[in-house]
């Protein structure tokens, strides 16, 4: 049994008389201590598989499992556990709470699980010792995202979810947040997906998705990811 499995997903929502499949009979399955990369055009249904995967959103249909335990059966109550303890996600925009310094960013997140990380440690592996008392305001998008990557991490989770990390950073900047990301996977052996549009990002991965059109389109995988530190874009 693979570490995440999506079998046969469909997500259909209602609009008025319309119906809108999303994600349409989608199948993948990811191992653990993979770097994905789930790549494709926008309204591919992307972003609707990571939410079903983060317990954001629910399937129509379709069985999804993480490290054997079945998501896409569960309550409500238990989809938010789920979340508070299994998933870390980084988001595009960040995320923080303004009035809250970095360390107290991080350590929000990790009050809310079962088994943490220290927030000054995983402060420290994102690079941002000399950071950790600025608030959100003072600090570079960069840093922003390193804050957001450190929450995730501290949570200490089963997978670690990024939906178009890069994509309010500039090129160098993105960059690095992409090599920590890769970085995470490497060092900790912890499962991370990104979501993304940038098929340049396939370069660092173990495991590639590509979605066309709410399902799988095919999966690739890569004997010998690419450093972070060489791609192009």
């Amino acid at each position: 049994m693979a570490f995440v499995e999506f079998i046969n997903v469909c997500k259909t929502y209602r609009m008025g008389d319309v119906e809108v499949r999303a994600v349409d009979g989608m199948s993948f399955a990811i191992e653990e201590g993979e770097l994905v990369v789930i790549v494709g055009p926008s309204g591919a249904g992307k972003t609707t598989v990571l939410n079903m995967l983060g317990g954001m959103d629910s399937a129509t249909s379709g069985t999804i499992r993480l490290d054997g335990r079945e998501i896409s059966g569960m309550s409500e109550r238990a989809l938010t556990q789920y979340r508070r303890h299994d998933i870390g996600f980084v988001f595009q925009f960040y995320n923080l709470v303004q009035n809250l310094t970095a360390l107290e960013n991080v350590e929000l997140a990790s009050q809310i699980c079962n088994d943490p990380l220290p927030a000054e440690e995983v402060l420290e592996q994102v690079g941002l010792a000399d950071r950790m008392d600025n608030f959100p305001a003072q600090l570079s998008g960069g840093e922003q995202q390193r804050v957001a990557i450190a929450r995730a991490l501290a949570k200490n989770p089963k997978l670690v979810l990024a939906d178009e990390p890069t994509g309010a950073l500039d090129y160098q900047t993105g960059k690095q947040i992409l090599g920590l990301l890769q970085d995470t996977c490497r060092m900790s052996g912890r499962t991370v997906a990104i979501v993304t549009h940038n098929l340049a990002f396939t370069q660092i991965a173990n495991r590639v998705i590509h979605v066309r059109e709410g399902h799988a389109d095919r999966v690739e995988c890569n004997a010998n990811p690419a450093d972070a530190s060489t791609v192009e874009w």
